[in-house]
């Protein structure tokens, strides 16, 4: 095994953490709603001369709804994982891609951290 995977690990035992900053919403659908202040001198140029908006929206599907509203801070994504196989069962499917994916995309837009 190389330094790299020794320091990084298993991505499966990672344990993400919500951004503070990211306010949220759950519709009666059980759907989250995700609304991201849009900040930086980029966003205000964008928001004064384009009209963009100054809060973004961002809905996810049912399954990143269910997956978002089981992050404390305390589970990894292993655990997650069971928690979305038992609900989702095949239509979740292949699941541990589909989660790391969802986590990465998550990460890179500041949405989560980990642990």
């Amino acid at each position: 095994m190389s330094d790299r995977n020794k320091k990084s690990g298993n991505y499966l035992d990672r344990i993400p953490v919500r951004a503070e900053h990211i306010l949220w919403t759950v519709e009666e659908s059980g759907l989250v709603t995700l609304d991201v202040e849009n900040r930086g001198i980029f966003h205000r140029f964008a928001q004064r001369f384009f009209h963009k908006p100054k809060i973004s929206h961002i809905h996810l599907d049912p399954m990143g709804s269910f997956v978002w509203c089981l992050i404390d801070g305390s589970r990894d994504i292993l655990n997650l994982s069971a928690s979305v196989k038992e609900r989702f069962g095949e239509e979740a499917s292949p699941l541990y891609e589909r989660l790391s994916k969802y986590f990465q995309v998550l990460h890179s837009y500041g949405f989560i951290s980990f642990r």
